[in-house]
């Protein structure tokens, strides 16, 4: 009997070892979003070829990085939440610009497969949309499809 209770506790602890994927770490995790995206990851960054990096510099605490190269500044998000829609869509609350006078909650739905992420939707808390079905409204433009880059 002890036998069978140390195999179901030993059977416990190690699937609570790893991040369930009900959690933003581990939907980041399942979707495979932590590490460097870029349009063209030999490339140096640009507007055209933005350098986007997602990590987790503390337990808990996602951060996504939009790097557009030497002369703009870089745009921060720290991410609160993320809802699996599919599977291949994810649905992210974020921060943008965290800590800043310019501080902004959004939501997000991200489009991720097959090694690519592209923005379907953007949309500041009580603001009007600005990305819709992966077009930024007001200037037709498609987001752009990144790759993740080699690590």
């Amino acid at each position: 009997m002890r036998l069978v209770a140390a195999l179901l506790l030993a059977a416990t602890m190690s699937a609570a070892a790893s991040a369930p994927a009900s959690t933003t770490e581990g939907l980041f995790r399942q979707f495979g979003l932590f590490g460097t995206w870029a349009v063209d990851c030999k490339q140096d960054a640009s507007p055209e070829n933005p350098r986007v990096s997602i990590t987790m510099p503390s337990p808990g605490l996602i951060m996504e990085d939009h790097d557009l190269g030497k002369d703009n500044a870089v745009n921060r998000y720290s991410v609160l939440s993320a809802e699996k829609l599919s599977d291949t869509r994810l649905a992210v609350s974020v921060i943008f610009q965290p800590g800043k006078d310019t501080e902004e909650r959004q939501k997000l739905v991200w489009a991720v497969h097959d090694g690519t992420l592209r923005t379907l939707f953007n949309q500041p808390v009580n603001g009007p949309v600005r990305v819709k079905d992966g077009v930024a409204v007001g200037y037709s433009i498609q987001t752009p499809l990144l790759k993740k880059c080699g690590e």
